[in-house]
């Protein structure tokens, strides 16, 4: 089956809002003061979360659970609590406060769920009086053009805030109810398809990296000689290594420094320039040189530990000088010529020493378990002749090349058809792209009851093998960087 191609709509008229512009003719554009009405939510503390209970949506979840739609709650309290929550109905908006960025302000999420739900404080929830499908509404109040203007609302410095009074003054397009199902028809369609495609992608990079991960562990732990004699290591994680190679506690190969920036000027090092970890959305790099004074330095060839997510492989070798924050671990080494940086950070992020981390990681609860300096180095490192270091680092830079390339193919296949989805969610809502007849020719289906098979068609710009639509996302998503 081959599904109609949207096109745009026949006629349109002037939006009267510059970041709609024209909508087709028959739509309307509407203030969300005008068609709904606003309150606020209020609720206990954490400490309320019970493992069974009502549903209950908190201020953090918008960040960190929901994007555009609440189909369940990661949240719950006991029945006893439930008065001092917010309750909400199905198709009711939240939108968050405060935030700390201004990307942040403009996140909002609608309710889908049919059963009795609760919400906390520090949000503002929206409740439509006229006849919105609630779908629609979590489509159109997250697309670009309603988070722009949500962005443009924001007031503050460290910490962004939105108010009800202007919230009341943002607009949308507002198409006929039927044409608002129509519209969640066919991008639920598409969604579903792109979700399936990443979650295939995702799978592959797992794979490659599992792959990647087994090629460096028996590097690093057995070196290159597969006929070299081998000898107990002595320790019952690491197994057997070869017999010329040395085991040595990690602290007699490095001193835990503490050296202090005395003018913050030096460069910030994000965990991602250490670790490949994504450091957090608000950097310290956003504060004033002035502000980094005390931070600690780092230099090339300083192990650097993330205490608190050693065992997430939050660490590795520094490989310039910079800043890092002072709750971290800085251990520099006390004869650097015997020690490759490569070798020793491969070394440290393999499976065997991650597990010890977390291991020699000591803390009231998981969430706050840290690896000391006394307990990190206490650990054995494997020590292979410095020629043979070198020999290990230039073979695993050739054997995980087209590893590695596949990774980040498949990663920015990712990013591309998200924002492929971003764009077509925009250009639907708002009218540019015209998908009633499109929605009509689609199969009926239950949700996420019925997976699509992959054999399934997908919507023009996405059509072809579900594992190559890549070209065509990365054609259009190309053209439009160029034409920008």
């Amino acid at each position: 089956m081959t599904l109609m191609t949207p096109h745009p709509y026949p006629a349109y008229k002037p939006s009267g809002v510059s970041w709609i512009e024209g909508v087709p003719e028959h739509w309307e554009v509407a203030q969300l003061g005008r068609i709904g009405v606003f309150f606020k939510g209020s609720g206990g503390t954490k400490d309320d979360e019970v493992h069974e209970g009502i549903p209950c949506v908190r201020y953090g979840d918008l960040y960190t659970t929901h994007k555009s739609f609440i189909s369940q709650t990661r949240s719950f309290v006991s029945p006893t609590k439930a008065s001092a929550y917010t309750p909400i109905n199905r198709g009711d908006v939240l939108f968050p406060t405060s935030g700390e960025t201004i990307e942040e302000i403009g996140k909002s999420a609608v309710n889908l769920m049919h059963t009795k739900v609760l919400c906390g404080g520090d949000l503002i929830v929206f409740r439509p009086t006229i006849p919105i499908e609630p779908k629609f509404a979590g489509y159109v109040l997250d697309c670009p053009a309603a988070q722009t203007q949500k962005s443009l609302m924001g007031r503050g410095i460290t910490i962004m805030h939105i108010y009800t009074g202007q919230l009341k003054n943002l607009w949308l397009p507002l198409p006929p109810l039927p044409e608002q199902r129509a519209i969640v028809r066919y991008l639920d369609y598409v969604d579903r398809r792109i979700r399936r495609y990443v979650s295939a992608k995702r799978k592959l990079i797992a794979l490659l990296e599992e792959e990647k991960q087994a090629i460096v562990n028996r590097a690093v732990t057995r070196g290159l000689d597969p006929n070299v004699r081998l000898k107990p290591s002595g320790v019952d994680w690491l197994g057997d290594v070869p017999e010329h190679w040395d085991v040595r506690r990690a602290k007699f190969l490095y001193r835990e420094v503490d050296e202090r920036s005395k003018t913050g000027t030096e460069e910030l090092m994000s965990v991602s320039h250490i670790t490949g970890v994504t450091p957090r959305k608000k950097s310290v790099t956003m504060f004033k040189a002035e502000s980094n004074i005390g931070y600690k330095l780092c230099r090339l060839g300083d192990i650097v530990i993330n205490t608190m997510w050693a065992f997430m492989a939050a660490l590795g070798v520094a490989r310039q000088t910079g800043l890092v924050s002072p709750s971290y671990g800085v251990y520099r080494p006390l004869n650097a010529e015997s020690l490759s940086h490569d070798y020793i950070d491969s070394l440290l992020r393999i499976e065997a020493y991650r597990t010890n981390y977390l291991i020699r990681s000591t803390g009231i609860t998981s969430s706050r378990l840290r690896l000391y300096p006394e307990s990190f180095l206490d650990i054995p490192l494997l020590c292979p002749p410095s020629i043979e270091q070198r020999a290990i680092v230039e073979y695993l830079d050739k054997a995980t090349a087209g590893i590695n390339a596949a990774i980040a193919r498949a990663r920015r296949q990712i990013e591309l058809v998200q924002e492929y989805r971003t764009r077509l969610i925009a250009d639907v809502v708002t009218g540019k792209l015209d998908v009633r007849e499109a929605a009509a020719q689609l199969p009926d289906e239950d949700g996420d009851q019925n997976p699509i098979e992959e054999s399934d068609p997908l919507p023009d710009g996405l059509s072809g093998d579900l594992y190559d639509i890549d070209e065509a996302v990365e054609d259009s998503v190309v053209g439009q960087e160029v034409t920008a």
